[in-house]
């Protein structure tokens, strides 16, 4: 399989064309200590979008609003071929306890902040970004599909929620005529595949598009790190990215043993670990785009690399065997041999799902 960004895909049930990889804007700007600069963000956006991409996500937050201001600039002149994602909940300002959370007045207040940051009259997709619990459903829902109405927004999405949740909201939405959610971002990689459980099957059953993010695991899969960084996790924090994700606990001996054997399957097929990495995330089922964070041009470029990445069933089975978790209740018990025999007896019965 080879793919190069203007093969799209649609974007869970609706119709809307997305690359199968999306472009992550928390790149853009070095407000958090780390990111590129503008004139290099810039290099990033018209590398990605030169190369057919139209699919690029931020949130209010990223980088303290720069993301979505220079996402605004670079996206001036051809706004409308694009696909911009971004995501409200997250605070706005410390100290005001309304500049927070999934309410109405924050939802409203956000997306005319995006609006005029991203210079743009819509929002092609919005994300609930991450999950509050004090905003009820109906509250969520009615104010988003306010936003659909008045054309401010086009198409709808959630992040970092639970699966029962979302299943409830795509629900109600679809029993009260509402704009279903169209995609679900979550962290989804090798390392972290706790989705299969129910996040993924659930977004494949009710039209969601799975868009990954973090695909590299904060960049362990890439190889970056060895076992010196086990002992490195228990100094302190020096302000860099390879730092922070230290400080996250994703530096552990199985997580660097997986990358071992993704480092492995990419010497065999010539490819570097990234681009096997994202390879494996592109080509699982129910995953529409996985979002790819550069901060240069060499790092996205690399990145692009993947979509050239043909993975034997062999090489897929190895990776899947890595990164191998354990489904739990009851999914583990209903994919068993003796539920089978028991609901099934000799029966074979072909699904097409």
């Amino acid at each position: 399989m080879s793919l190069t960004l203007d093969t799209y895909r649609l974007l869970g049930r609706s119709g809307l064309r997305v690359s199968p990889l999306a472009l992550g804007a928390a790149t853009f700007g070095t407000d958090w200590g780390w990111g590129a600069e503008p004139d290099e963000a810039r290099k990033l956006f018209e590398l990605y979008v030169e190369r057919g991409g139209n699919f690029i996500d931020t949130a209010v937050s990223y980088t303290n609003g720069s993301s979505e201001r220079l996402l605004g600039e670079f996206a001036r002149d051809n706004r409308e071929s694009l696909v911009l994602a971004t995501k409200y909940s997250t605070l706005r300002r410390p100290g005001d306890p309304n500049s927070g959370g999934a309410h109405r007045k924050n939802l409203f207040a956000s997306v005319e902040s995006s609006l005029r940051r991203l210079n743009t009259d819509y929002i092609d997709l919005l994300y609930l970004h991450v999950w509050d619990d004090t905003t009820s459903v109906d509250e969520i829902l009615r104010g988003m599909q306010d936003l659909v109405r008045q054309g401010k927004v086009l198409y709808l999405a959630i992040c970092s929620t639970p699966a029962w949740q979302v299943s409830r909201m795509q629900a109600i939405a679809n029993l009260r005529g509402w704009s279903p959610l169209v995609a679900l971002q979550m962290e989804y990689n090798l390392i972290e595949r706790t989705g299969e459980r129910d996040l993924i099957p659930m977004a494949r059953r009710m039209g969601l598009g799975v868009v990954p993010f973090s695909p590299l695991a904060g960049g362990v899969l890439t190889g970056k790190y060895s076992r010196d960084d086990l002992v490195a996790s228990k100094a302190g924090a020096d302000g860099s990215r390879k730092s922070a994700n230290i400080a996250l606990g994703t530096v552990t001996e199985r997580n660097l043993g997986i990358a071992d054997v993704v480092k492995e399957v990419a010497a065999d097929l010539g490819h570097t670990p990234a681009q096997v990495g994202l390879a494996w995330a592109l080509q699982k089922p129910g995953v529409t785009a996985p979002i790819i964070g550069a901060r240069t041009p060499a790092q996205l470029e690399d990145n692009l690399g993947a979509l050239a990445v043909d993975l034997s069933a062999s090489q897929r089975a190895r990776l899947d065997e890595a990164g191998a978790i354990d489904l739990g209740f009851p999914h583990a018990m209903l994919a068993g041999e003796h539920i089978r025999a028991v609901t099934r007896g000799d029966l074979k019965i072909e699904t097409r799902r």
